[in-house]
């Protein structure tokens, strides 16, 4: 016999967003249940969250009664757990979601993202080791993806022109990424924002063995304030 639902009770109750793309694209490809259960409560307890990158660990889907139940009905003859795994190991190999394992206090873990452009980064982030452990129900906090150099100097320096794009690509084959990241907040710091300048900081760097402190006082502005615009700010050592 099958189980009645009872209705929505209130008319302007609580609603979970869904991306058209899960209807038009994504619902004709899912040929399992259970995949579909696990697919819809992650859109769902992903909108619980709070942050810029939000993701989910195993446990969170385990310890939901309601899911497990689903999973248990959808598949009697198995293992919750077991089902649980393997739904979830078809809306990775679809594309659904994306996978990330860490270490945390000698344990593994493994944290899943929708797959959009955040949770592209969250993922390429996490594998660069771009993320520190926190405490609470979200292990770890996923550092912002750092800017290229053509973005830092769009928006620290000037618009960026031809010559100067080429500049730069071969400053990144001849420098360290933090370098140039610092030798774009020492042309800001010092009110000199020019490809120039910043080449010329780089050179000295590379010709004194980056003597940064002695260059850093050279060019500190009288008020002893630092200052970096854009952005991007955040990524330049005050």
């Amino acid at each position: 016999m099958t189980e009645k639902f009872g209705g929505f009770l209130k008319q302007n109750g609580k609603v979970t967003p869904l991306p058209a793309a899960f209807f038009s694209e994504l619902l004709p490809l899912i040929d399992d249940l259970c995949e579909l259960k696990v697919t819809l409560f992650c859109f769902w307890a992903l909108y619980q969250k709070e942050g810029r990158f939000r993701y989910l660990r195993r446990r969170d889907f385990a310890s939901d009664a309601t899911l497990m139940r689903g999973l248990a009905s959808a598949r009697p003859d198995s293992p919750p757990e077991e089902t649980l795994d393997l739904a979830l190991e078809k809306a990775v190999e679809r594309g659904t979601l994306l996978c990330a394992d860490i270490k945390l206090k000698n344990q593994n873990d493994r944290l899943y993202f929708v797959n959009t452009a955040l949770g592209r980064v969250a993922v390429q982030q996490i594998e660069a080791g771009e993320w520190r452990p926190t405490d609470g129900d979200n292990p770890i906090e996923i550092l912002p993806e750092r800017p290229n150099i053509f973005q830092l100097y769009e928006d620290n320096i000037g618009p960026l022109t031809p010559m100067i794009a080429d500049a730069l690509k071969d400053a990144q084959q001849e420098y360290p990424q933090h370098w140039l990241e610092e030798a774009v907040r020492v042309a800001v710091e010092s009110n000199a924002r020019s490809w120039r300048y910043i080449l010329a900081v780089l050179e000295r760097w590379r010709a004194e063995g980056k003597a940064r402190e002695a260059t850093e006082k050279s060019v500190q502005p009288p008020d002893g304030r630092r200052y970096v615009s854009g952005k991007y700010a955040d990524f330049i050592e005050h």
